[in-house]
């Protein structure tokens, strides 16, 4: 799957916060309900617009964004 086929970052839309496209949905809100234990299931029945392939998307996202991310480590004395 391509994810960039069903996340769009557009200035106009949600300032530019990554979306499902053709939506005002952010990407962050989906990944907030999965993290929240919510099921796939669930999330669909409050977004009837969505389908388990923009989920799926969403989630891809957040991998790729992960694999390109710089994550430090601070120790504190």
């Amino acid at each position: 799957m391509v994810y960039t086929d069903r996340i769009e970052l557009n200035p106009s839309v949600c300032n530019g916060m990554p979306v499902i496209k053709g939506t005002r949905i952010p990407v962050a809100v989906i990944l907030d309900q999965l993290a929240e234990g919510e099921s796939w299931d669930d999330v669909l029945a409050g977004y009837p617009e969505l389908t388990r392939e923009d989920i799926q998307a969403v989630l891809f996202y957040a991998k790729s964004s992960l694999d390109h991310a710089e994550i430090r480590e601070e120790i504190y004395a």
